[in-house]
């Protein structure tokens, strides 16, 4: 799989001597015609792919499914095919590590048009995130304007909204 774009956040200004970790996740790009299955996020103010972490020695697609169920209630996830691998170098603000390495591996994939009931753990429930069906240009002027105007963005809607017109660019 290609890598589509490392990025490092502002505050890593150098990887040398520095103790990181790496964290596996997968992300989820399905569409239907111009509208695209993402996540809402109220306390964000942004829209997220469905997606996340790695379970440990868990296969890639296996994970991405499983993501993708759990957060979307989706079923008979389909022709499931590599779009490329986003890298982030993130401040770590936790004992033991200074920085975190997050490397998302991204799939495109059909679904079944209806959603089933999702399964969110409970800080996406806290976080008010949820399933939605958006035009994806809506999607990435929201993300933009998020980005702009929200003290309170998270560090994932930069991805996001990257790989949100990657799509954009080559599947509409």
């Amino acid at each position: 799989m290609k890598t589509l774009k490392v990025h490092y956040h502002p505050e890593i200004k150098s990887l040398e001597g520095k103790s990181k970790f790496t964290r596996l996740a997968t992300r989820a790009i399905t569409m239907d015609a111009d509208n695209i299955l993402m996540l809402y996020t109220e306390r964000y103010d942004d829209y997220s792919l469905p997606g996340g972490g790695l379970d440990n020695n868990e296969d890639k697609v296996q994970g991405m499914k499983r993501e993708l169920s759990e957060e979307t209630g989706a079923t008979g996830i389909t022709n499931i095919k590599p779009f490329g691998i986003y890298e982030e170098y993130r401040p770590w603000h936790q004992p033991d590590y200074e920085i975190q390495h997050m490397v998302s591996y991204c799939y495109t994939c059909d679904i079944d048009k209806e959603l089933g009931k999702s399964h969110m753990e409970s800080y996406e429930a806290n976080n008010g995130m949820a399933p939605k069906w958006i035009n994806i240009f809506e999607a990435i002027k929201h993300n933009k304007k998020t980005i702009s105007n929200s003290p309170k963005k998270g560090m994932s809607i930069e991805r996001e909204t990257f790989l949100l017109e990657l799509i954009a660019k080559n599947y509409t």
